[in-house]
């Protein structure tokens, strides 16, 4: 009782949330941004709401949809705001993100000055969703082998035949709203959550995709834009074949620094230097490419489904292990390890699909991106040949989106943000999915962008170094600038 009343002395008492800021707001949109969030306990220092935003943004009489939060509430008991988080994707859940990892990811300062806001934007999750295929279907979308010899003619066909499967069944079962899952419509969402909050600035740290999210809030509401934190960037200015082709490389990279990694280590699924360990990958790859492995379940294994299992694991150093238990059961025959990490990528628990991630994936790119032209598909093949040749092979095939059932409304340009308060661009050296050369590209872009750097591996630098923990959360609590240039270990 007695250290009840200590603390009780040093956390202040949690106020009222501030009213929804709505000055300047069009008289169409005020019945969105004067919506208090209605917040209910969902769990130990969460709260959770849905409010509603309009389906199409340009005209609001169209319809609705239902925006889903949630907050992990401040541990010092008073917060000085809100910060709001996005995970990436895109197609990740906001929600289950923050529920999930809010008290391991986020530093003490930053936990205790603020409610961590996550959200699932427009098409994931618990907001109003993006749906395609049901369980079976999407095993055989994700899962099931093509008949024909890769790169042949039948090849392509079934290829095309399940993509076009794949996108009438997105078209089908998701309905009007198919057509404004676009990341310009999920950043005027990304204001309308602002604004209900009581924040008359958007605070905002986005991880991966989050960035490009974050980047074009900054380019279309500058005025509003606080303090921004863009994790792990995307360049918004390279077209979509070229996004893969530097994706690829940079997981070909980082499997090499897993290779010299486990063989420093003593315990690596293939003998000799990094250069024999990539050729003996390769050759596993087209082993089970001729041959596959069957799993528990009757499904095949493939050189697809195993490249699969070896980018999901190349996320984070921490999973490194897990990728070698992989490697060292398909040489075996065992297929059992790489359907984990493929199946954990795909959210595939026990046969059913608990997230819609790469349906709201596909949609969020298929409008965001123009279909690649045939020269930039061959720059993008050239690039991977030549600089990601071990999973080169098993990198490319028809496109999705040139089956997509609305035309594209983004563009890839460079992203200024003229006008905004300092940003702050996280990039990480060894990172394979957001390659570190996007994160100078877009700080670069930015008219008030600063680059700090994490030197090491993986996907994103928060929550791996301290120096950019606290870099960050001097930034966020305090608005200070690190230097331009500040690089941490």
């Amino acid at each position: 009782m007695l250290l009840s009343g200590c603390l009780s002395a040093f956390i202040p008492e949690r106020p009222a949330d501030p009213a929804p800021v709505t000055d300047g707001v069009p008289s169409e949109l005020i019945e969105f941004y004067d919506q208090p969030p209605q917040w209910q306990d969902c769990g130990p220092d969460l709260q959770c709401a849905t409010i509603t935003a309009p389906l199409d943004w340009h005209d609001p009489a169209r319809g609705e949809i239902d925006l889903a939060l949630t907050r992990y509430l401040a541990e010092q008991g008073a917060p000085d705001g809100s910060l709001l988080t996005n995970p990436g994707g895109p197609g990740a859940s906001g929600v289950s993100f923050v529920q999930s990892s809010a008290q391991y990811l986020f530093a003490d300062d930053v936990r205790a000055a603020y409610d961590i806001v996550g959200f699932d934007p427009r098409g994931v999750g618990e907001s109003t969703a993006v749906e395609c295929l049901d369980d079976a279907a999407m095993d055989s979308y994700l899962y099931d082998l093509p008949e024909g010899e890769r790169g042949s003619a039948e090849w392509e066909r079934e290829l095309e035949k399940s993509n076009a499967d794949f996108a009438a069944g997105c078209e089908e079962n998701t309905g009007d709203l198919l057509e404004f899952i676009t990341t310009e419509q999920a950043a005027r969402d990304l204001d309308l959550i602002r604004a209900v909050l009581g924040e008359n600035e958007l605070r905002y740290l986005g991880f991966s995709y989050g960035t490009f999210l974050g980047a074009t809030y900054a380019n279309l509401f500058p005025e509003r834009a606080g303090h921004l934190v863009l994790d792990a960037a995307i360049d918004p200015s390279v077209p979509s074949a070229m996004v893969g082709a530097v994706q690829g490389v940079g997981f070909e990279d980082a499997l090499r620094a897993y290779l010299a990694d486990c063989g420093d280590g003593g315990q690596c699924p293939f003998p000799g230097n990094v250069d024999d360990g990539m050729a003996d990958l390769g050759a596993l790859l087209a082993e089970v490419d001729d041959r596959p492995l069957v799993g528990a379940d009757g499904r095949e294994l493939g050189a697809d489904t195993l490249v699969t299992a070896i980018i999901s694991s190349l996320y984070s150093p921490l999973s490194w292990p897990d990728l070698t238990a992989a490697l060292e059961g398909a040489q075996q025959g065992d297929a059992s390890g790489a359907f984990a990490l493929a199946d954990m990528y795909n959210d595939r628990v026990n046969g059913t699909y608990v997230a819609n991630t790469t349906e709201a994936f596909s949609a969020y790119n298929c409008m965001d991106y123009p279909v690649s032209t045939a020269a930039e598909t061959d720059a993008a093949d050239e690039l991977m040949s030549e600089n990601a040749p071990t999973i080169a092979p098993y990198w490319s095939g028809p496109d999705l989106c040139e089956q997509w059932p609305h035309e594209p409304t983004g563009t890839r340009d460079r992203i200024t943000a003229e006008g905004a308060a300092p940003i702050l661009v996280v990039g990480t050296t060894g990172d394979p999915a957001t390659p570190y050369q996007w994160a100078e590209a877009l700080a670069e872009q930015l008219d008030s962008g600063t680059l700090i750097t994490f030197e090491g591996e993986g996907h994103g630098g928060y929550g791996n170094s301290a120096c950019i923990n606290d870099a960050v959360g001097d930034f966020l609590i305090d608005g200070t600038v690190p230097d331009d240039g500040l690089r941490c270990q």
